[in-house]
């Protein structure tokens, strides 16, 4: 009886020690499932015989930047991109949308919908684990020996266009403009790129192309990752007044009715409610404080950003708990009072930053205005921006149009 009482002890023993092994080998893995590649019908060769890599155990802060087109976000990336220990990508997830949108034969579906943001996320924890190889499914024509010359915006990268990444003639410490980063760096060999994601302590991923915050729940849950996500906003009056000056052709009937005076019959007006409804709902989620978002989640007006820069920076630093390189600091100091000439590129930061945040006011006609406050009420009060009552009102910069609002972290 002794016998038997001790061999089912020794029995149980053995048991618990082969679940923790198998847990231990599980942790120690990379998450590579591939249900957006799935859904999509996208080969998974890359989830089945691509390199895995170490969890993030040791709890690196890594950042999303949750933005829209025309809001200020390329300026945003910057605040990290400048940072030398930060891994940066601009707008990764174009590869998935320029794979995904040619295979959607329903358009908009709900359905096409939960594929892209399936296949975005996955593709972002990839990303947050620096395993660029993931990214290889995105990418046409493939990488031929994890090479390419394909990778959207390389050069918005400072890590992507610095030794030894990239290694062109000149100083050791040389890092290239965007321009000649494309021309002088040759192709981007993803082998390298990773381990020079993996030497540094944080990812910071730019991304115009997720709705809500709503739909980055699963990475924020996910205590691997430590992700925390700035959302970045701006008065949607500025931003049509910005994508009508950079997306000409797209945005042509605004322009027309600017230049007429007469509003268009056929005016694509989700060009503008959908902004508004985006951030209505997302900036409604942080709001409310939900307790998955705590620690996590931190809103940032363009225009407070833009009207003091240095202060703001130092508030979204301390949010994330990551000391302030002196790159950033200077990067700052030279690309918020610089010369308007210099900033004509439309994703370009050189420019005076308190200025560019209040152009659109002389940008729109005040009917266009009116439009754009009544269509877009509900989120102009969440954010804290007045109603223009006149044209006079409207044209007259001594009159703010900014509420005095302090949108402190979720911590």
């Amino acid at each position: 009886m002794q016998c038997s009482w001790k061999a089912v002890l020794l029995l149980a023993l053995a048991s618990i020690a082969i679940q923790y092994t198998a847990i231990r080998t599980f942790t120690a893995k990379s998450f590579h499932t591939c249900p957006g590649l799935a859904e999509a019908g996208l080969a998974e060769r890359l989830c089945e015989e691509g390199p895995t890599f170490a969890y993030n155990l040791s709890r690196k802060t890594h950042i999303l930047i949750l933005a829209t087109t025309r809001s200020g976000s390329s300026f945003v990336g910057q605040l990290f991109n400048q940072h030398l220990d930060v891994f940066y990508l601009f707008e990764p997830l174009y590869h998935v949308q320029n794979t995904l949108i040619p295979r959607f034969t329903q358009g908009k579906s709900p359905a096409d919908r939960r594929v892209m943001l399936g296949a975005s996320r996955d593709l972002l924890r990839s990303l947050y684990d620096c395993d660029l190889y993931f990214l290889e499914n995105y990418i046409k024509p493939p990488p031929i020996n994890h090479t390419t010359d394909r990778i959207f915006r390389r050069g918005a990268s400072r890590v992507l266009c610095s030794r030894p990444v990239c290694d062109p003639p000149g100083s050791p410490d040389l890092v290239l403009e965007e321009g000649d980063c494309v021309r002088k760096c040759g192709l981007l060999n993803l082998t390298v790129a990773a381990e020079a994601c993996r030497e540094r302590s944080h990812v910071a991923i730019k991304t115009v192309r997720v709705p809500e915050v709503n739909d980055l729940r699963a990475l924020v849950e996910d205590p691997r990752l430590n992700l925390k996500v700035i959302q970045l906003v701006r008065d949607p009056r500025g931003i049509l007044a910005s994508r009508s000056e950079t997306f000409r052709d797209t945005y042509r009937l605004w322009r027309l009715w600017y230049g007429t005076g007469r509003k268009p019959y056929n005016l694509d007006v989700t060009q503008l409610t959908t902004v508004c409804e985006d951030f209505s709902n997302s900036v409604s989620t942080g709001l409310m404080r939900p307790p998955w978002l705590k620690g996590k989640y931190m809103l940032v007006r363009y225009e407070d950003l833009a009207r003091n820069p240095m202060k703001k920076t130092e508030e979204i630093y301390g949010f994330l708990g990551i000391p302030l390189d002196s790159h950033v600091a200077r990067w700052i100091q030279n690309n918020t009072r610089g010369d308007p000439t210099l900033g004509k590129h439309k994703y370009g930061t050189v420019r005076n930053s308190a200025a560019t945040a209040e152009k659109w006011r002389f940008r729109l006609s005040y009917d266009i205005v009116a439009f754009a406050q009544n269509a877009c009420q509900r989120v102009l009060t969440q954010l804290g921006y007045k109603m223009a009552t006149s044209e006079e009102e409207l044209k007259n910069p001594s009159i703010s149009l900014v509420e005095e609002r302090d949108f402190r972290p979720f911590s």
